[in-house]
């Protein structure tokens, strides 16, 4: 039986091949059950996307709004395994209009897959990601710079975006930084090592995955709650309902939301079976403020001080 479970999340900016990679991982993992394999063939031709070869990144762009636009736009889950370990992948949207879709599938993670264009480097949406990724306590990193074979599987373009993301990091906090120059479409250093870049004799993708271990389970980490839910059912009452990710919040507690920089304290802690004096990971509350906050649908409430997310 496989090791431990890890939860991955892979994040990066629109066009950088993250389907693409995520795709041909779970085809070299042997995770595509054959029936899968041929409509993955048909629609291969029927989109035409990858020129008489397979377009891997259908895989994980499921939803028919992203297969017409290219672009991955819900949190998109995928469970496989390997001798080794067994993984859930949650593969989250790269444009700018759904960062907050990411958050969910970022709550519960143990590392980040950051993706980025070796032709375009550190965008600003890469600082997000990376900002979000810390944000939720995700403190090992995976640097995937992807497209390697459209620069030339050039060294130096690799290592200048690899000290590009790690001064962005700032005083985000990462526990491991491990950066790996990938060609998604070919599969170099997905699984297996790339004849193509021998000037890398560091881990593949999976390796890295498979050498992770899970960080601190999540009660010993701090408070956060996606809000999945903003509940008005009159004028008196915006309450703030999701499932805590990580740590403990009780009443009286202040509380943050890092992309407004507002906070609060918190007044009720309400359940289906009633209040509570506090909770922990796992559970679903709606959480009660003493005052009104600028909060919405895909924010964080976090234990408060706490990291800012940035522009």
């Amino acid at each position: 039986m496989p090791d431990s479970l890890l939860r991955v999340l892979a994040c990066g900016s629109v066009d950088d091949g993250k389907s693409t990679l995520l795709g041909r991982m779970l085809f070299e993992c042997g995770s595509i059950p054959d029936d899968v394999m041929l409509a993955l063939e048909l629609d291969s031709r029927r989109f035409g996307t990858v020129e008489g070869g397979i377009d891997y990144a259908l895989l994980v762009d499921g939803l028919s709004a992203e297969r017409d636009q290219g672009i991955t736009i819900d949190v998109a889950y995928r469970f496989f395994e390997t001798p080794r370990r067994r993984f859930i992948l949650a593969d989250a949207p790269g444009h700018q209009q759904y960062t907050r879709n990411m958050v969910t599938g970022a709550s519960n993670a143990d590392l980040a897959i950051v993706l980025i264009d070796a032709r375009k480097g550190v965008l600003d949406q890469t600082r997000r990601h990376a900002a979000i990724a810390s944000l939720l306590g995700i403190r090992d990193i995976v640097l995937a710079v992807n497209k390697m074979d459209l620069v030339g599987f050039d060294r130096d373009v690799f290592e200048r975006i690899v000290a590009d993301f790690h001064a962005i990091l700032g005083r985000l906090k990462a526990r491991s930084v491990t950066a790996i120059p990938v060609c998604a479409r070919d599969g170099d250093n997905v699984t297996t090592g790339s004849a193509r870049m021998q000037w890398y004799q560091g881990m593949t993708l999976l390796g890295a995955l498979e050498n992770t271990e899970p960080g601190h389970d999540g009660a010993t980490r701090p408070f956060r709650m996606p809000v999945q839910l903003v509940t008005r059912p009159d004028h008196n009452f915006r309450g703030y309902a999701g499932t805590v990710a990580s740590g403990t919040v009780k009443v009286g507690a202040t509380v943050l939301n890092p992309a407004a920089r507002t906070e609060a304290k918190v007044a009720r802690l309400l359940t289906m079976d009633g209040d509570l004096d506090s909770a922990g990971p796992g559970e679903a509350v709606t959480v009660l403020l003493d005052r009104e906050i600028d909060v919405s649908r895909g924010d964080v409430l976090v234990a408060a001080p706490a990291p800012q997310l940035g522009d």
